[in-house]
């Protein structure tokens, strides 16, 4: 047998999630090594929608140029109930959030991600399965098949599961996976349709009995090409029986279904001729399944040095594009707390928080999905602004996690808060105006000194010392405002002054923006001991 002790973190599984979790160790100097036990990437269009939050987050990464050359824009959603025409559903944000929705199959997803890993020189492991795993208090001894089918024993400091809805993972830490199924089973395929309907707008169309429950449904998700959608809808009686007997051995009934027959073109053509709001005709078939949906979450996301994320820790239906986005932002929050955790920076605390923050989003998440699957958005009574920032996942936040500050009262966004973007910044070199977020690109713990602090000096050795020199300082003035106070600090000033509308400042206040983009804490007026107190919630005592 062989023995490796070489890495730090073993990510299982290397989908959209698993990769996230990898780039972002990586991106941080973590050793790390990922694997997967398919041969090869699936050619299949599962996942498809792409929230805005997570192309904030890969704009923070320093992928999202890429990802947005691949996909397509998402404008509305096009309604049709027996036929009838409904008030259509525009996808529209304020203008301060700087992305809107895109559709982009999973494919490409976990492709844009692979070629940004390969950056930092590590591959995915192909063909290599996780047997089983032991942890204690040092680290965790990991079994792993290999394609050879030799088994190698993998030391590391911290497993992390993003092996899907039938991890290997959950199963090996014994965590509950409490909820159900729905009875009823959706066709997916790949197709090419006819129609002139716009490209950029999804197509829902239902059929309702004379009770006015849902009985046949049609849906058209736009992807990159020509008349291209992944259309989703009802298997037929003869399909659904036939995929039913083929139940999963740990009683999960998600995903994509192996084994019986997989939809015919003819089987999809049958709903378009009931349901398609144009006559259309399907073409260029590139793949079909029967795809199963349960709803479930664990009771823990993890336990001493072992994690789960994405599948791993909660399924639900596809309603909203919620699953995978869910997944990538549950990587990139466990990401920056387990780099500190290996440099040992890491408050004892620190990877407590991602169970603390994530499982109640997920929570959120699995009801929320439930809730319009059986019932429409309209099941949720928020206005349309409200109801279209959570589908962004633009609302997820952190208020009272114990390594934030109290939000306290006040205006603006407050700690645990996403940190809005805004636009109207200017440097003293750049002759081009800047956003809030070129700012952060590429960085991670961020103090930002607004409105002119009494000694930002004093603040930015505070915030390297209590850090660990993770921390770095910007500082961003009103217009009009000297530079001299701040002398050997990035300068950039609120020319445009939207920063100050958006956070609702009254005189100088410093921010605490964490990797992922959130706020940890909102000091006016800031003093250094304000925020030590603070850093001292994530990092490690120092001195």
């Amino acid at each position: 047998m062989a023995h490796t002790y070489a890495t730090d973190v073993l990510v299982v599984g290397a989908g959209p999630v698993g990769l996230t979790a990898a780039v972002e160790l990586r991106r941080r100097g973590i050793r790390c090594r990922i694997i997967d036990r398919l041969p090869e990437r699936l050619p299949f269009a599962k996942a498809v929608g792409i929230q805005p939050r997570t192309l904030e987050l890969w704009d923070r990464m320093g992928l999202v140029r890429t990802a947005l050359e691949a996909a397509v824009p998402l404008s509305g959603q096009l309604v049709y109930v027996n036929g009838v025409e409904q008030p259509r559903m525009d996808l529209a944000l304020p203008p301060e959030v700087p992305y809107g929705f895109a559709a982009l199959p999973q494919y490409e997803t976990e492709r844009v991600l692979t070629e940004f890993l390969a950056r930092f020189g590590t591959a995915i492991e192909r063909g290599a399965e996780l047997d089983s795993f032991t942890q204690d208090a040092d680290g965790v001894t990991s079994r792993v098949r290999t394609p050879s089918g030799a088994e190698e024993e993998v030391r590391t400091r911290f497993l992390v599961g993003c092996d899907g809805a039938h991890s290997a993972v959950r199963k090996g830490l014994g965590l509950t996976f409490e909820g159900g199924a729905f009875p009823d089973g959706f066709m997916l395929a790949d197709v090419e349709l006819d129609w002139d309907l716009p490209h950029d707008y999804t197509v829902r169309a239902m059929h309702q009995d004379a009770s006015g429950a849902v009985d046949d449904v049609l849906v058209c998700i736009p992807l990159p090409g020509a008349g291209r959608y992944r259309v989703s809808m009802m298997v037929p009686p003869e399909l659904s029986t036939a995929q039913q007997a083929q139940e999963a051995p740990d009683g999960v009934a998600h995903g994509l279904q192996s084994g019986g027959r997989a939809p015919e073109l003819p089987d999809i053509q049958a709903v378009l001729d009931r349901l398609a709001p144009k006559p259309t005709t399907a073409s260029a078939v590139r793949w079909t399944s029967v795809f199963r949906i349960s709803h479930r979450i664990v009771d823990t996301y993890g336990d001493g040095r072992v994690f789960v994320a994405g599948d791993a820790a909660h399924i639900h239906p596809p309603t909203g594009a919620q699953g995978m986005n869910t997944g990538i932002q549950d990587a990139w929050n466990l990401a920056w707390k387990l780099a500190l955790a290996v440099d040992g920076l890491a408050h004892p605390d620190l990877l407590a928080s991602y169970d603390t923050e994530r499982r109640p989003v997920g929570e959120e998440v699995v009801g929320r999905t439930v809730r319009h699957a059986a019932h429409g958005v309209q099941a949720d009574p928020e206005d349309p602004a409200t109801l279209m920032l959570r589908e962004a996942q633009l609302l997820v936040g952190y208020r009272g996690s114990p390594i934030t500050d109290p939000p306290g009262e006040g205006r603006g966004p407050r700690p645990g808060d996403r940190a809005p973007d805004c636009v109207g910044l200017s440097g003293e070199i750049a002759a081009y105006p800047l956003r809030l977020y070129d700012l952060l690109r590429d960085r991670d713990h961020v103090l930002l000194l607004y409105g002119g602090a009494q000694d930002p000096g004093a603040l930015a050795r505070t915030a390297r010392e209590a850090s660990g020199a993770r921390m770095e300082t910007l500082v961003l003035l009103t217009a009009g405002s000297p530079h001299t106070a701040a002398r050997g600090l990035p300068v950039y000033t609120d020319t445009a002054g939207q920063f100050a509308r958006l956070y609702e400042t009254d005189g100088p206040t410093a921010f605490v923006i964490r990797p992922d983009g959130h706020l940890g804490a909102r000091l006016a007026p800031p003093t250094p001991e304000a925020l030590r107190t603070h850093l001292a919630r994530v990092f490690a005592p120092t001195g």
